[in-house]
Protein backbone atom coordinates (compact mmCIF):
# COMPACT_ATOMS: atom_id res chain seq x y z
CA UNK A 1 0.00 0.00 0.00
CA UNK A 2 2.56 2.10 0.78
CA UNK A 3 5.77 3.18 -1.05
CA UNK A 4 6.97 6.12 1.83
CA UNK A 5 5.89 6.85 5.23
CA UNK A 6 3.12 8.88 4.53
CA UNK A 7 2.42 10.94 7.32
CA UNK A 8 1.38 14.74 8.36
CA UNK A 9 -1.56 17.03 7.70
CA UNK A 10 -0.62 16.90 3.88
CA UNK A 11 -1.50 13.25 3.69
CA UNK A 12 -4.79 14.06 5.72
CA UNK A 13 -5.53 16.66 3.46
CA UNK A 14 -5.70 14.68 0.79
CA UNK A 15 -7.63 11.84 1.95
CA UNK A 16 -10.19 14.67 2.76
CA UNK A 17 -10.25 16.05 -0.73
CA UNK A 18 -10.87 12.75 -2.70
CA UNK A 19 -13.08 10.72 0.66
CA UNK A 20 -16.55 9.60 -0.81
CA UNK A 21 -19.37 12.02 -0.60
CA UNK A 22 -16.98 14.49 -2.35
CA UNK A 23 -17.68 15.42 -6.50
CA UNK A 24 -13.98 14.67 -7.15
CA UNK A 25 -14.55 10.95 -5.93
CA UNK A 26 -17.66 10.73 -7.77
CA UNK A 27 -16.07 11.03 -11.12
CA UNK A 28 -13.13 8.85 -10.15
CA UNK A 29 -15.75 5.96 -8.83
CA UNK A 30 -17.40 6.28 -12.30
CA UNK A 31 -14.40 6.07 -14.25
CA UNK A 32 -13.62 2.73 -12.12
CA UNK A 33 -16.88 1.75 -12.47
CA UNK A 34 -16.69 2.24 -16.51
CA UNK A 35 -13.26 0.38 -16.37
CA UNK A 36 -12.01 3.07 -19.18
CA UNK A 37 -9.01 3.76 -16.90
CA UNK A 38 -7.66 7.45 -16.85
CA UNK A 39 -4.72 9.75 -15.32
CA UNK A 40 -5.57 13.13 -13.64
CA UNK A 41 -3.81 15.84 -12.61
CA UNK A 42 -4.71 18.02 -9.89
CA UNK A 43 -2.96 21.20 -9.84
CA UNK A 44 -2.21 24.06 -12.16
CA UNK A 45 1.40 25.19 -11.30
CA UNK A 46 4.15 26.25 -14.21
CA UNK A 47 5.87 22.77 -13.16
CA UNK A 48 2.31 20.77 -14.40
CA UNK A 49 2.02 23.15 -17.41
CA UNK A 50 5.85 22.82 -18.52
CA UNK A 51 4.99 18.91 -19.08
CA UNK A 52 1.55 18.97 -21.02
CA UNK A 53 1.47 18.45 -24.86
CA UNK A 54 -1.17 18.77 -26.91
CA UNK A 55 -4.76 17.81 -26.19
CA UNK A 56 -7.55 20.24 -25.52
CA UNK A 57 -7.30 23.52 -23.24
CA UNK A 58 -10.88 23.72 -21.69
CA UNK A 59 -11.05 26.00 -18.71
CA UNK A 60 -14.81 24.53 -17.63
CA UNK A 61 -16.64 23.95 -14.91
CA UNK A 62 -15.63 20.58 -13.24
CA UNK A 63 -18.84 17.91 -12.88
CA UNK A 64 -18.58 13.95 -11.90
CA UNK A 65 -19.87 13.48 -15.75
CA UNK A 66 -17.63 15.80 -17.75
CA UNK A 67 -14.61 14.18 -15.73
CA UNK A 68 -16.21 10.60 -16.68
CA UNK A 69 -16.77 11.68 -20.49
CA UNK A 70 -13.41 13.34 -20.82
CA UNK A 71 -12.02 9.65 -19.29
CA UNK A 72 -12.96 8.18 -22.42
CA UNK A 73 -10.54 9.66 -24.12
CA UNK A 74 -6.68 8.25 -24.34
CA UNK A 75 -4.86 11.02 -23.12
CA UNK A 76 -4.70 12.98 -19.33
CA UNK A 77 -7.27 15.66 -17.66
CA UNK A 78 -5.59 18.38 -15.61
CA UNK A 79 -7.57 19.88 -13.05
CA UNK A 80 -7.08 23.30 -11.03
CA UNK A 81 -6.20 23.07 -7.61
CA UNK A 82 -8.87 23.99 -6.16
CA UNK A 83 -11.05 21.36 -8.07
CA UNK A 84 -13.30 24.30 -9.66
CA UNK A 85 -11.81 24.02 -13.57
CA UNK A 86 -11.28 21.12 -15.91
CA UNK A 87 -8.38 22.37 -17.50
CA UNK A 88 -6.69 20.43 -20.60
CA UNK A 89 -8.29 17.16 -21.52
CA UNK A 90 -6.64 14.62 -24.02
CA UNK A 91 -3.17 15.96 -23.17
CA UNK A 92 -0.10 14.13 -23.29
CA UNK A 93 2.11 14.35 -19.74
CA UNK A 94 5.74 14.30 -20.47
CA UNK A 95 7.97 14.03 -17.41
CA UNK A 96 11.49 14.06 -17.56
CA UNK A 97 12.37 10.38 -18.70
CA UNK A 98 15.45 10.22 -15.77
CA UNK A 99 13.08 10.41 -13.06
CA UNK A 100 13.05 6.71 -10.93
CA UNK A 101 10.29 4.44 -11.00
CA UNK A 102 8.83 1.94 -9.71
CA UNK A 103 6.00 1.08 -11.37
CA UNK A 104 5.25 -0.88 -14.73
CA UNK A 105 2.35 0.29 -16.50
CA UNK A 106 2.54 3.19 -18.71
CA UNK A 107 0.10 5.14 -16.88
CA UNK A 108 1.37 4.58 -13.92
CA UNK A 109 5.16 5.05 -15.05
CA UNK A 110 4.21 8.53 -16.32
CA UNK A 111 1.93 9.47 -12.60
CA UNK A 112 4.81 8.48 -10.35
CA UNK A 113 7.22 10.79 -12.52
CA UNK A 114 4.83 13.40 -13.11
CA UNK A 115 4.37 13.57 -9.14
CA UNK A 116 7.61 13.61 -8.70
CA UNK A 117 8.36 16.09 -11.24
CA UNK A 118 5.84 18.47 -10.08
CA UNK A 119 5.20 18.09 -6.56
CA UNK A 120 1.16 18.19 -7.62
CA UNK A 121 -1.49 15.22 -6.78
CA UNK A 122 -1.91 12.85 -9.61
CA UNK A 123 -4.44 10.04 -9.73
CA UNK A 124 -3.97 6.98 -11.60
CA UNK A 125 -7.29 4.96 -12.08
CA UNK A 126 -5.59 1.44 -13.63
CA UNK A 127 -8.20 0.16 -16.44
CA UNK A 128 -6.78 -3.28 -15.77
CA UNK A 129 -6.79 -3.75 -12.02
CA UNK A 130 -9.42 -1.22 -11.26
CA UNK A 131 -8.27 0.41 -8.83
CA UNK A 132 -7.41 4.58 -7.79
CA UNK A 133 -3.55 4.88 -6.78
CA UNK A 134 -2.54 8.51 -5.72
CA UNK A 135 0.89 10.02 -6.07
CA UNK A 136 2.42 13.06 -5.06
CA UNK A 137 6.26 13.69 -5.13
CA UNK A 138 8.00 10.44 -3.38
CA UNK A 139 4.66 8.82 -1.69
CA UNK A 140 2.22 6.57 -3.02
CA UNK A 141 -0.97 5.40 -1.88
CA UNK A 142 -4.14 2.73 -3.47
CA UNK A 143 -7.59 3.92 -2.41
CA UNK A 144 -9.05 0.74 -1.02
CA UNK A 145 -12.69 -0.27 -1.25
CA UNK A 146 -14.67 1.34 1.16
CA UNK A 147 -16.03 -2.29 2.48
CA UNK A 148 -12.29 -3.01 3.07
CA UNK A 149 -10.98 0.48 5.04
CA UNK A 150 -14.49 0.09 7.04
CA UNK A 151 -13.71 -3.62 8.45
CA UNK A 152 -9.76 -2.50 9.00
CA UNK A 153 -10.60 0.53 10.80
CA UNK A 154 -13.31 -1.38 12.95
CA UNK A 155 -10.24 -3.86 13.70
CA UNK A 156 -7.61 -1.24 15.03
CA UNK A 157 -11.02 0.15 16.90
CA UNK A 158 -11.13 -3.05 18.28
CA UNK A 159 -7.50 -2.58 19.66
CA UNK A 160 -7.64 1.02 20.77
CA UNK A 161 -10.31 -0.15 23.44
CA UNK A 162 -8.15 -3.09 24.40
CA UNK A 163 -5.63 -0.63 24.99
CA UNK A 164 -7.64 1.99 26.48
CA UNK A 165 -9.10 -0.28 29.38
CA UNK A 166 -5.37 -1.70 29.91
CA UNK A 167 -4.19 2.51 30.04
CA UNK A 168 -7.65 3.07 32.35
CA UNK A 169 -6.30 0.76 35.15
CA UNK A 170 -2.64 2.63 34.91
CA UNK A 171 -4.22 5.37 35.29
CA UNK A 172 -6.16 4.34 38.52
CA UNK A 173 -3.49 3.10 40.22
CA UNK A 174 -1.57 6.25 39.12
CA UNK A 175 -4.86 8.48 40.84
CA UNK A 176 -4.56 7.07 44.08
CA UNK A 177 -0.80 6.73 44.36
CA UNK A 178 -0.58 10.36 43.90
CA UNK A 179 -3.00 10.89 46.74
CA UNK A 180 -1.14 8.75 48.63
CA UNK A 181 2.34 9.94 47.64
CA UNK A 182 3.79 6.73 46.67
CA UNK A 183 4.59 7.48 42.86
CA UNK A 184 7.26 5.33 41.07
CA UNK A 185 9.63 6.91 38.30
CA UNK A 186 8.03 3.23 36.42
CA UNK A 187 4.23 4.32 37.46
CA UNK A 188 4.46 7.51 35.35
CA UNK A 189 6.59 6.22 32.49
CA UNK A 190 4.03 3.05 31.57
CA UNK A 191 1.46 5.24 31.91
CA UNK A 192 3.10 7.42 29.16
CA UNK A 193 4.01 4.60 26.69
CA UNK A 194 0.02 2.98 27.46
CA UNK A 195 -1.05 6.50 26.38
CA UNK A 196 1.03 6.56 23.40
CA UNK A 197 0.21 3.06 21.89
CA UNK A 198 -3.69 3.98 22.10
CA UNK A 199 -3.05 7.19 20.13
CA UNK A 200 -1.29 5.33 18.04
CA UNK A 201 -3.47 2.80 16.90
CA UNK A 202 -6.41 5.31 17.11
CA UNK A 203 -3.77 7.50 14.20
CA UNK A 204 -4.69 3.99 12.11
CA UNK A 205 -8.22 4.81 12.55
CA UNK A 206 -8.27 8.50 11.94
CA UNK A 207 -6.85 7.96 8.50
CA UNK A 208 -9.43 5.43 7.72
CA UNK A 209 -12.17 7.79 8.97
CA UNK A 210 -10.29 10.26 6.81
CA UNK A 211 -10.43 7.93 3.38
CA UNK A 212 -14.05 7.23 4.50
CA UNK A 213 -15.63 10.66 4.11
CA UNK A 214 -19.50 10.58 4.81
CA UNK A 215 -19.23 7.01 5.01
CA UNK A 216 -16.54 7.28 8.42
CA UNK A 217 -18.77 9.07 10.59
CA UNK A 218 -19.97 6.18 13.00
CA UNK A 219 -16.33 5.24 13.37
CA UNK A 220 -15.43 9.38 14.19
CA UNK A 221 -18.05 8.91 16.90
CA UNK A 222 -16.91 5.86 18.29
CA UNK A 223 -13.42 6.90 18.13
CA UNK A 224 -14.11 9.92 20.25
CA UNK A 225 -16.09 8.35 22.65
CA UNK A 226 -13.30 6.11 23.04
CA UNK A 227 -10.20 8.72 23.47
CA UNK A 228 -12.04 11.20 24.73
CA UNK A 229 -9.24 13.84 26.79
CA UNK A 230 -6.67 11.28 26.94
CA UNK A 231 -3.86 13.33 24.86
CA UNK A 232 -4.92 15.83 27.34
CA UNK A 233 -4.40 13.30 29.96
CA UNK A 234 -0.96 12.79 28.42
CA UNK A 235 0.06 16.06 28.17
CA UNK A 236 -0.79 16.57 32.14
CA UNK A 237 1.26 13.16 33.41
CA UNK A 238 4.52 14.98 31.42
CA UNK A 239 3.75 18.38 32.81
CA UNK A 240 3.21 17.05 36.38
CA UNK A 241 6.70 15.23 36.30
CA UNK A 242 8.83 17.01 34.04
CA UNK A 243 12.51 16.51 36.25
CA UNK A 244 13.32 20.11 37.13
CA UNK A 245 16.41 20.16 35.39
CA UNK A 246 14.52 19.83 31.70
CA UNK A 247 14.13 23.03 30.36
CA UNK A 248 11.63 21.86 27.53
CA UNK A 249 7.74 22.55 27.57
CA UNK A 250 5.55 19.89 28.38
CA UNK A 251 4.23 19.76 24.69
CA UNK A 252 7.47 20.02 23.22
CA UNK A 253 8.47 16.75 25.07
CA UNK A 254 4.67 14.76 24.10
CA UNK A 255 5.60 16.17 20.49
CA UNK A 256 8.91 13.75 20.96
CA UNK A 257 7.33 11.00 22.56
CA UNK A 258 4.80 11.17 20.05
CA UNK A 259 7.76 10.78 17.22
CA UNK A 260 9.17 7.69 18.68
CA UNK A 261 8.90 4.02 17.11
CA UNK A 262 7.21 1.31 18.50
CA UNK A 263 10.01 0.19 19.52
CA UNK A 264 11.66 3.44 21.36
CA UNK A 265 8.51 3.79 23.24
CA UNK A 266 8.38 0.56 24.71
CA UNK A 267 12.43 1.75 26.13
CA UNK A 268 12.08 2.78 29.49
CA UNK A 269 15.42 4.46 29.63
CA UNK A 270 14.26 6.99 26.26
CA UNK A 271 11.22 8.08 28.17
CA UNK A 272 13.18 8.65 31.58
CA UNK A 273 15.36 10.45 29.35
CA UNK A 274 12.87 12.50 27.67
CA UNK A 275 11.20 13.69 30.93
CA UNK A 276 14.94 14.80 32.20
CA UNK A 277 15.91 11.70 34.76
CA UNK A 278 19.15 9.66 34.35
CA UNK A 279 19.64 5.86 34.13
CA UNK A 280 18.60 3.73 37.12
CA UNK A 281 18.68 0.07 37.83
CA UNK A 282 15.30 -0.12 39.06
CA UNK A 283 12.79 2.45 38.05
CA UNK A 284 9.93 0.72 40.41
CA UNK A 285 12.29 2.36 43.24
CA UNK A 286 12.78 5.68 41.72
CA UNK A 287 9.90 7.78 44.01
CA UNK A 288 8.84 11.08 42.20
CA UNK A 289 6.36 13.57 43.26
CA UNK A 290 3.25 15.35 41.02
CA UNK A 291 3.02 18.80 40.78
CA UNK A 292 -0.77 18.24 40.70
CA UNK A 293 -1.79 19.82 37.00
CA UNK A 294 -3.63 16.72 36.01
CA UNK A 295 -5.99 16.22 39.42
CA UNK A 296 -6.04 19.67 39.84
CA UNK A 297 -7.98 20.43 36.43
CA UNK A 298 -10.16 17.45 37.17
CA UNK A 299 -11.88 20.35 40.00
CA UNK A 300 -15.20 21.39 37.57
CA UNK A 301 -15.03 25.31 36.93
CA UNK A 302 -11.18 25.42 37.72
CA UNK A 303 -9.65 28.12 35.30
CA UNK A 304 -5.87 27.00 34.08
CA UNK A 305 -4.78 29.80 35.66
CA UNK A 306 -6.00 29.12 38.76
CA UNK A 307 -4.47 25.51 38.59
CA UNK A 308 -1.05 27.45 37.17
CA UNK A 309 -0.83 29.48 40.36
CA UNK A 310 -1.89 26.98 43.19
CA UNK A 311 0.98 24.96 41.50
CA UNK A 312 3.44 27.88 41.45
CA UNK A 313 2.54 28.49 45.50
CA UNK A 314 3.10 25.10 46.64
CA UNK A 315 5.22 23.17 44.03
CA UNK A 316 3.68 20.03 44.71
CA UNK A 317 0.44 18.60 44.84
CA UNK A 318 1.12 17.10 48.62
CA UNK A 319 0.84 20.34 49.66
CA UNK A 320 -1.71 21.82 48.00
CA UNK A 321 -3.67 18.71 49.64
CA UNK A 322 -1.96 19.69 52.68
CA UNK A 323 -3.32 23.25 52.94
CA UNK A 324 -5.88 24.84 54.96
CA UNK A 325 -8.57 26.92 53.78
CA UNK A 326 -6.82 29.94 54.79
CA UNK A 327 -3.98 28.86 52.63
CA UNK A 328 -5.76 28.30 49.45
CA UNK A 329 -7.38 32.00 50.38
CA UNK A 330 -4.16 33.20 50.21
CA UNK A 331 -3.01 32.34 46.59
CA UNK A 332 -3.91 35.05 43.58
CA UNK A 333 -7.40 34.19 42.26
CA UNK A 334 -8.90 31.67 44.86
CA UNK A 335 -11.62 33.24 47.58
CA UNK A 336 -12.76 31.50 50.51
CA UNK A 337 -15.24 29.72 48.74
CA UNK A 338 -13.23 28.33 45.97
CA UNK A 339 -11.08 27.62 48.20
CA UNK A 340 -13.64 25.35 50.15
CA UNK A 341 -14.21 24.11 46.87
CA UNK A 342 -11.05 22.91 46.38
CA UNK A 343 -10.66 21.09 49.54
CA UNK A 344 -13.52 19.38 49.09
CA UNK A 345 -13.39 18.30 45.10
CA UNK A 346 -10.17 16.73 46.11
CA UNK A 347 -11.58 14.80 49.39
CA UNK A 348 -14.29 13.52 47.16
CA UNK A 349 -11.85 12.63 44.42
CA UNK A 350 -9.44 10.92 46.50
CA UNK A 351 -12.72 8.42 47.86
CA UNK A 352 -13.79 7.89 44.24
CA UNK A 353 -10.07 6.86 43.01
CA UNK A 354 -10.10 4.57 46.15
CA UNK A 355 -13.23 2.85 45.29
CA UNK A 356 -12.32 2.81 41.40
CA UNK A 357 -9.04 0.57 42.47
CA UNK A 358 -11.16 -1.24 44.85
CA UNK A 359 -13.78 -2.41 41.79
CA UNK A 360 -10.66 -2.92 39.11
Amino acid sequence: MLLAEIQGQEFVDILKMIAPGTQIREGLENILKAKTGGLIVIGDSQEVLGIVDGGFKLGIDYSPARLYELAKMDGAIVLSADLKKILFANTQLIPSSTISTTETGTRHRTAERTAKQTGELVVSISQRRNVITLFKGDLRYVLEESEKVISRANQALQTVEKYKKVFDSKLSLLNEYEFNDIVTLENVITAIQRAEKVMKIADVVEKAIYELGEEGKLLDMQLEELIGDLEKEELYIIKDYIAPSRKKTAEKILMEIQALSDEELMNTIIIAKLLGYQDFDNYDEVGVYTRGYRVLNKIPRMPSNIVDNLVKAFKSFQHILAADIPQLDDVDGIGEIRARTIKQSLRRMQEQFVFDNLMI
